[in-house]
């Protein structure tokens, strides 16, 4: 498809709805997945252009593959584009949520969601590791942004704050562009109404928007973070749910497509019915568009400044470096017995040998998990 045609808001739109009811396994595979679609497929962005949008969206608080979602409509088609792409990322996926919390509230946890997960893991790690190496060439430039990626993977694994890895590695890359070039100069700096009654009073309803809206203001790093972030608030200080159910919560979020951060339709539903889940969706992904919105360009402007382009460079590099971090984790808890071996095995063949889209393989591998599952019972 050529890069430099038209795109209408009603193709994101359809796209990233798409990709939100096929999207399994998390930011992680949520990134590879949008690369797929947009760089390989599409080609309305190379791999550098991908890869600063990426790196733009680490540098802010939020879900990183619904921000990074906005990022492509916007540089597609604008502000519209950008709404665009971030409803249908967000809306299909909450709905998928919607429903299995209303079946959540009538029967309980369910061991098929389990299996579920336990195919998706495998095909989610080689599938992202694909999507590394392919974005790795163009994020490695030199010595330096090899050592940032694999310190930075390094670190992430020993719990180094992610915000702090993406600093250092952007510090690290300007310091020596700087001292090769001298006298380059540094770039210097540049809600709700209540829609009815639901099952629980406003005022509660009101907390449940606040709690939700600074998840989605102040969070970094990738929905995983959310549960300890919900804890405190949900469990601790408000006591409104159990440990357990949070947990619930969390998990309903991991093994639906779509992004992570469709948990607060779960919890919303959970504490204030419908309402809740339609107040707890709209405030923790309203964040996001304001942020996305007011940095739209800053990835192109940022680009065109050495200074600031070695800053972004330095933020690719540890993002990648993190991403690979993340899938070390997946391969660790994912690939443990002979039918996730056989899955991952199975899927680094499909993607060296077809062109299939790789979220049809992930779709396949929670097919195989759930009948593996079934008849372990």
């Amino acid at each position: 498809m050529d890069e430099s045609a038209p795109t209408t808001p009603a193709q994101l739109a359809l796209i990233f709805g798409r990709l939100s009811l096929t999207s399994f396994g998390g930011p992680a595979a949520h990134v590879a997945l949008m690369r797929d679609e947009m760089v390989d497929r599409r080609n309305w962005l190379d791999n550098r252009r991908f890869l600063d949008l990426v790196g733009v969206t680490n540098m802010i608080p939020g879900p990183t593959s619904t921000e990074l979602a906005m990022h492509i409509g916007h540089d597609r088609a604008g502000w519209r584009g950008l709404f665009a792409a971030g409803l249908g990322f967000i809306l299909p996926a909450s709905l998928v949520v919607l429903v299995l919390a209303w079946g959540y509230e009538r029967f309980g946890r369910s061991a098929i969601g389990e299996s579920l997960l336990q195919g998706i893991k495998p095909v989610v790690v080689v599938v992202v590791a694909a999507a590394l190496l392919k974005l790795l060439r163009a994020a490695v430039r030199g010595w330096l942004t090899g050592l940032v990626a694999a310190a930075a993977t390094a670190a992430y694994l020993l719990g180094v704050n992610e915000l702090l890895i993406l600093g250092l590695g952007a510090t690290l890359v300007i310091a020596q562009r700087l001292a090769v070039a001298t006298g380059m100069l540094l770039l210097s700096g540049d809600v709700f109404a209540l829609l009815g009654p639901g099952a629980e009073p406003a005022p509660e309803l009101g907390r449940l928007a606040l709690v939700f809206l600074k998840a989605g203001a102040l969070l970094y790093g990738s929905g995983y973070v959310l549960a300890a972030f919900l804890h405190n608030d949900l469990v601790i200080e408000w006591g409104v749910m159990t440990e357990a159910t949070l947990l619930d919560a969390i998990a309903i979020g991991q093994m639906t497509p779509g992004p992570l951060f469709t948990t607060a339709t779960f919890i919303g539903y959970y504490l204030g019915g419908l309402p809740g889940a339609i107040i707890a969706t709209l405030a923790i992904f309203l964040p996001s568009f304001i942020l996305v919105g007011s940095i739209a360009r800053l990835g192109s402007l940022m680009r065109e400044r050495p200074a600031a382009a070695a800053f972004l460079d330095g933020v690719n590099a540890a993002s990648l470096g993190l991403m690979a971090g993340v899938t070390w984790q997946l391969a660790d808890d994912g690939i443990n017995d002979p039918v996730t071996f056989v899955l991952a095995a199975a899927t680094v063949v499909a993607l060296w040998k077809t062109k299939l889209n790789p979220a049809l393989l992930i779709i396949a591998g929670g097919l195989i998990g759930v009948i593996a599952g079934l008849m372990r019972v």
